[in-house]
């Protein structure tokens, strides 16, 4: 035991002093947690957090930034840097929320398919390769219409449409692992299947797991924008930055600010979310310790 936690604790300090030392991802992981305490404090430390909660001031309607409203304000007189702070929350809280359950079913069922093989593979994988033959965004545009409008909805809609992919990432590292000779000791020892899943296979998998999940929050956070953009995630009054976007595309010639600073901070996050998963990528890549 105290052997696998020195691997661990070895491992983690790898990661560590390669984003250290790598400026690109440093700075990924900074505006990363910039934001996420943006998203829990932005109650606290929004210039005015009622309008950004969606209350409208009728004496401010698009008023250009300014020292009272940096980034200026919106059609409905409401401050637009509240509105982006406060509609962090439904950019990458639920985003997070996201990833986290559509590893938490794809990964177990990628896992026991390459483990098991046969028909549970078979069905498993075909059953996957169903939902992998549509684009995922419009599955989930299609399951988020048919569910209804709203931002629960379409969190739904996401992971119905993302859990595949976890599940072709662990069956591929499943089908590697359950001929090694310590899953052949453990079931040979009389180790129940569901044992040998959750003590040796799976742990397996967390490496290209977790690559994959950071990359794909900047894609979550880009889904989740566009399905409210289309009307189908998050409703007025309610902030969002995709929302945000969709209406203020109409005021773009003259009052760009409206739609340019939500879109920035969907373009800064996403990209923040990519360096950090390229970094995470060279770090796991099995080249690097040949």
């Amino acid at each position: 035991m105290t052997t696998v936690e020195t691997e661990a604790t070895r491992t983690w300090r790898h990661i560590l002093a390669v984003i250290v030392g790598d400026p690109l991802a440093l700075a990924s992981v900074g505006v990363i947690l910039i934001f996420i305490l943006l998203a829990v404090f932005a109650g606290q430390i929004a210039p005015y957090p009622d309008q950004g909660a969606g209350k409208t001031n009728a004496s401010n309607t698009m008023h250009p930034p300014s020292a009272e409203n940096i980034l200026g304000a919106d059609k409905l007189g409401r401050d637009v840097l509240s509105r982006i702070m406060v509609g962090a929350r439904a950019a990458l809280i639920i985003p997070i929320f996201v990833v986290l359950f559509a590893v938490l079913i794809g990964a177990p069922l990628g896992a026991w398919a390459g483990y098991k093989g046969g028909w549970v593979d078979e069905i498993i994988m075909r059953l996957t390769d169903l939902f992998l033959a549509f684009p995922s965004l419009l599955l989930a545009m299609a399951i988020a219409f048919a569910l209804g409008r709203g931002l629960d909805k379409a969190a739904i809609a996401l992971i119905v449409s993302w859990w595949p992919w976890y599940t072709r990432i662990a069956r591929g590292v499943a089908v590697g692992l359950r001929e090694r000779y310590f899953v052949e000791a453990a079931r040979a020892a009389g180790v129940r299947d569901v044992v040998i899943l959750f003590r040796h296979i799976l742990p397996n998998t967390i490496s290209p797991i977790l690559v994959q999940a950071t990359v794909d929050m900047g894609t979550v956070i880009l889904a989740m924008g566009g399905l409210a953009f289309l009307g189908l995630g998050t409703q007025p009054p309610a902030p969002d930055w995709g929302l945000m976007v969709s209406e203020g595309r109409t005021y773009m010639l003259n009052q760009w600010w409206i739609a340019t600073y939500p879109g920035a901070a969907i373009f800064i996050v996403v990209l923040a979310f990519n360096l950090l998963g390229d970094t995470l990528r060279d770090i796991f890549d099995p080249r690097q310790y040949k």
